[in-house]
């Protein structure tokens, strides 16, 4: 087994009284991308802060690079972080700006390069302060990325940036990650974890409640098979989870068997399934499946 980039064990933070993160322990191997995610209040944001360096724990260890996430000299200069809000000044230009953290983070690129990579270079002699909101978020990804840092920290990336911009953010951390960068991504878009995450932990109430691939977390949870129909009748060959009017849903494990066995039944009794669908289970089933308080959502 590789030796973790990010090891987390038995992290408990606390602010006074309120426990945020409860013995929470959990790896990020090298070049991977492990999302983060949780229902609000589940602790994350703690987490990551102390992951990144800016929090101690009151329990347990972290370490980053086998060191501590706080070493200046031989941890930070490896790293990278977006941050949710960057602070940036306002009277520095974009380029400015990119030069500056370049700096601090001790690595070396190529400026230009790097405002072209994310679209701002019609933008490098722009004030920070007179920048739009996905303008501020791109500048956020290319000071994160500066000198293609070995371990790069996303926290809600996409926050502010249109779909193609979106599109264009993903295309580049994908390349990051063929040049070996390991990547701790935190979201709320759901979708993003599933199409780029290898592994996903879910955290709720300070604990890490599901951890694995995709495929892992949703192999326990049914698939549907929905329809609207009136002609409903007692020797359907597959028993319905639900009927509600004229909707059924049917849930099941094994979807190409109980569609084939649904279309064949109403085909032979010449049945008009209305609004038909066949869907396998998603990480937002899994999500749901976290809270019991139904005003908590992710």
């Amino acid at each position: 087994m590789p030796t973790p980039i990010i090891e987390v064990q038995s992290l408990t933070s606390r602010y006074g009284a309120f426990t945020a993160v409860d013995d929470l322990s959990f790896h990020v191997n090298p070049g991977e991308l492990y999302a983060l995610l949780g229902t609000n209040g589940a602790g994350k944001t703690t987490t990551l802060e102390t992951i990144e360096g800016h929090r101690s724990p009151s329990n347990g260890k972290v370490s980053v690079f086998g060191g501590s996430p706080d070493d200046r000299t031989s941890t930070r200069p490896r790293v990278g972080m977006m941050l949710q809000e960057s602070g940036f000044a306002g009277d520095l230009t974009a380029e400015e700006t990119v030069n500056l953290i370049g700096r601090l983070s001790g690595r070396t690129d190529d400026t230009a390069r790097l405002l072209e990579r994310v679209d701002l270079t019609r933008k490098s002699t722009v004030r920070v302060a007179q920048l739009s909101g996905g303008e501020k978020r791109r500048l956020d990804f290319a000071t994160a990325i500066y000198g293609t840092p070995e371990l790069v920290f996303l926290d809600e990336p996409t926050n502010a940036l249109d779909p193609a911009a979106r599109d264009a953010l993903w295309r580049v951390v994908d390349e990051l990650r063929g040049q070996g960068s390991t990547i701790l991504l935190t979201t709320h878009y759901l979708e993003e974890a599933e199409a780029h995450a290898d592994r996903i932990g879910l955290m709720h109430r300070g604990r890490l409640a599901h951890e694995g691939s995709l495929a892992e977390l949703v192999a326990a949870f049914p698939a549907r098979i929905t329809f609207e129909t009136d002609l409903l009748s007692p020797d359907m060959p597959v028993a319905p989870a639900s009927v509600t009017g004229d909707r059924v849903v049917i849930e099941t494990h094994e979807l190409q068997r109980d569609l084939y066995q649904v279309l064949g039944w109403a085909d032979a009794n010449a049945i008009h399934l209305r609004s038909l669908s066949a869907t396998t289970s998603s990480l937002a089933d899994v999500f749901r499946t976290l809270t019991d308080d139904p005003e908590v959502t992710p």
